[in-house]
């Protein structure tokens, strides 16, 4: 019989799309999907210990306002492998939030898989990473993601991965908003968006975003990174469009929405031009009346 493990602590990771199209809405109420999943080295961070039952405790610069009840997918999550296995929800979990939350960074999906590894050790199951996978598929089309790591390309809701064998780190700012939007909101947003002009996107030009990875050039990754959301989260919130474009103007390689945002990116040549970005962004929105969050400067793929 194994010892009992005493605590088991594991990051989770926020992560960025660097390409995002979105067809279609599927007979499952999700829509189809194309995009390049990529790890971010920001991270929130589970820790999972025993205890009689299942209790969820939150802390951190963003845990305010959030639940530690069933409604959390990291409870959730700890649930869901505990009954896959049959046994009792017993962990003392606590998720220390660093991710900004609602920001289209994957917070919530990125806490749920890190509690399905976390778990998954503390109780001592050696559950596959393929089973783990397709348990975060019932949480969220982000959290097989989540549990994967490094860069994907995501088909399907995004629940559908093939990892890319891409080397070395690219460089970004992220720059929170004050105010979070719903993902919901914003792919109904889209919908609405689509039905007035009867645009359709194109297929995604996905081999086009791997070449530009393996290449590790932050120029090349600059010239095909999209996201279909962005229309929508910027007709929601019109001051994301000042923000991306105050960051184009400062120097950046490409600014974009990341996911359903109201986080924007902005690629950097490298670690130094993201700090000299920092600053500069700070003095082009200083008295812009655009409200956001403190810049975080971030590295981005398959760093671990």
């Amino acid at each position: 019989m194994n010892a009992p493990v005493a605590s088991v602590v594991v990051r989770a990771y926020a992560k960025l799309n660097l390409c995002l199209r979105v067809g279609g809405l599927r007979e499952d109420g999700y829509h189809e999907l194309q995009t390049v999943f990529s790890r971010l080295s920001l991270h929130d961070e589970v820790m999972a210990e025993p205890a009689d039952g299942l209790v969820l405790r939150l802390s951190g610069r963003y845990a305010e306002g959030l639940l530690a009840d069933e409604s959390n997918l990291a409870y959730r999550a700890a649930e869901l492998l505990a009954d896959h296995v049959g046994i009792s929800p017993d962990a003392a979990l606590t998720v220390r939030k660093t991710i900004p939350v609602a920001a289209g960074l994957a917070g919530g999906s990125a806490d749920a898989a890190a509690t399905l590894i976390a778990c998954n050790r503390l109780w001592q199951l050696n559950v596959s990473g393929q089973v783990l996978e397709a348990l975060g598929a019932k949480l969220g089309s982000d959290v097989p993601f989540c549990v994967r790591g490094g860069i994907a390309v995501a088909t399907g809701r995004g629940e559908q991965l093939e990892s890319v064998a891409a080397e070395g780190q690219f460089h970004w700012v992220l720059v929170p908003s004050a105010e979070q939007l719903s993902t919901p909101a914003v792919y109904a947003e889209l919908a609405r968006l689509r039905r007035g002009s009867g645009e359709t996107t194109p297929p995604a030009d996905i081999a086009a975003v791997v070449a530009a990875l393996l290449s590790g050039k932050p120029r090349r990754l600059a010239g095909v990174v999209t996201n279909d959301l962005e229309v929508a989260a910027v007709s929601l919130r019109p001051e994301l469009d000042l923000l991306l474009a105050a960051g184009r103007d400062v120097g950046a390689l490409a600014a974009l929405v990341c996911g359903s945002g109201p986080t924007c990116a902005f690629l950097a040549r490298d670690a130094a031009h993201a700090v000299e970005l920092i600053g500069r962004l700070g003095v082009a929105l200083a008295g812009s009346g655009v409200e956001t969050g403190s810049p975080i400067p971030v590295a981005s793929g398959c760093y671990l």
